[in-house]
């Protein structure tokens, strides 16, 4: 039974860990909940900064999990601006980075994220070399974006994946020009194959974004500290005002590494290891959000997922563990994505070599469609492009693993629902 004088922190200022404290309070928790954010900004939402708040579509209050009073009214001890450095799992306690102080915890929940990872190229310092990650990233890109637009300047992305393809739609938007290098022949390669990783490609070059694919970036070329141009392993060299470097995100697994958690391999995405009620190695600590490496067991597999619904979602679930309740964390992964005019969702779960086929179900030409990854009749993955209020269908053909009719999986005329019932 969880007692009123026990004390749960969190780690990590998050979408996961906001949702986490969130659910602490509206489960009846009456003790201490300490959330304790490295960055000064109230926990806020990631989506926004690729999409509508780079647009300048939505404003910046928008981004905010909870409007900044919300967490006295509950009793969040809310900690801005510090950093955890060590966990001290005997005494359980968490020390503070800046002043030493430790703080103890009877529940401790690590929601610490993922960091973009670098360009390890010559270049790297010039004042025109921008990630994406964080609010403040996202007000930079904001302005230069803006600037290259009216200036007709030009930024060059390295990595086209989700990230990478929304700022390169953004971009094009302000009116700058683009161009996307990519080691990989298609866009999203690893993540949609090239059967749907084209499509992208394809709406990108309508909007004038320029494509270098089978290309690595090797150096930032600069003059006075400004970008003058990027170049390739191919020879190439790109004219840049200034360059983004979108080649995926890391899971930020060093505090609980040095505290002798246990730690996923590369293959099961590198994150903390936990089990299906989202607890760590350690009884007293649990993790959630994109820090996270979890069994899921319709897909048989430790998976790490880096989207916003896994932080929405995972949060207030290792809330609920931590109270004791029965949790089993087993949600189909999901994300969405828009592009100029495009929209989509993503259900499931389906890396190249795992499907034997792509069922399109519309019209992938007019982008109105439902995408399938398939393996011996059983769908695997979803995705629908401006197709809308199908996600919960989608994902009760996942998991349900019934054999379908590829055929009627494709004809739009055949309503999904009555494809459940296929055994």
């Amino acid at each position: 039974m969880v007692d009123a004088d026990q004390t749960f922190v969190i780690v990590g200022g998050g979408l996961a860990g906001a949702k986490a404290a969130e659910t602490l309070r509206a489960e009846g928790f009456s003790g201490r909940v300490i959330l304790i954010c490295d960055e000064r900004d109230h926990p806020y939402e990631r989506p926004p900064l690729s999409k509508g708040y780079l647009l300048g579509k939505e404003e910046r209050d928008s981004v905010f999990v909870h409007e900044p009073s919300w967490y006295a009214r509950n009793d969040i001890e809310l900690h801005l601006g510090q950093t955890v450095d060590a966990i001290d799992r005997t005494a359980k306690t968490v020390r503070f980075g800046d002043d030493g102080t430790l703080v103890h915890y009877d529940k401790l929940l690590l929601a610490t994220g993922a960091e973009p990872r670098r360009l390890d190229i010559p270049g790297t310092g010039l004042a025109g070399v921008h990630h994406l990650r964080r609010l403040a990233h996202a007000e930079r890109l904001k302005g230069v974006l803006a600037a290259l637009g009216r200036d007709n300047g030009h930024i060059v992305i390295a990595g086209a994946g989700w990230i990478g393809l929304e700022v390169a739609a953004a971009a094009r938007e302000y009116g700058a020009e683009v161009t996307v290098v990519e080691p990989e022949p298609t866009p999203l390669h690893g993540v949609l194959g090239p059967e749907l990783g084209n499509l992208f490609a394809e709406l990108h070059r309508e909007h004038g974004v320029r494509f270098v694919f089978g290309a690595k970036l090797t150096e930032i070329v600069g003059q006075d500290g400004m970008v003058l141009a990027a170049r390739t392993d191919t020879g190439e060299e790109h004219p840049a005002h200034d360059v983004l470097a979108a080649i995926g995100a890391a899971p930020r697994v060093g505090l609980a590494e040095a505290s002798g958690l246990e730690i996923a391999d590369r293959a099961h995405g590198g994150g903390i290891v936990v089990d299906a009620r989202l607890r760590t190695s350690d009884p007293s600590i649990y993790a959630a959000g994109d820090v996270v490496s979890f069994p899921h067991a319709l897909f048989d597999t430790r998976l790490r997922v880096e989207h916003w619904a896994n932080a929405l979602n995972g949060g207030p679930a290792a809330a609920r563990s931590m109270l004791g309740q029965d949790v089993r964390y087993d949600r189909v992964p999901y994300f969405f994505s828009d592009q100029y005019d495009m929209g989509m969702e993503y259900s499931g779960w389906a890396p190249p070599g795992s499907y034997d086929q792509v069922v399109i179900r519309g019209d992938a030409g007019k982008r109105e469609f439902i995408a399938f990854w398939v393996r011996e009749g059983r769908v695997l993955a979803g995705m629908n492009v401006n197709v809308w209020d199908v996600t919960e269908t989608i994902q009760k053909l996942i998991r349900s693993r019934a054999r379908v009719d590829v055929e009627a999986l494709s004809n739009p005329q055949v309503a999904l629902e009555s494809l459940l019932g296929t055994s």
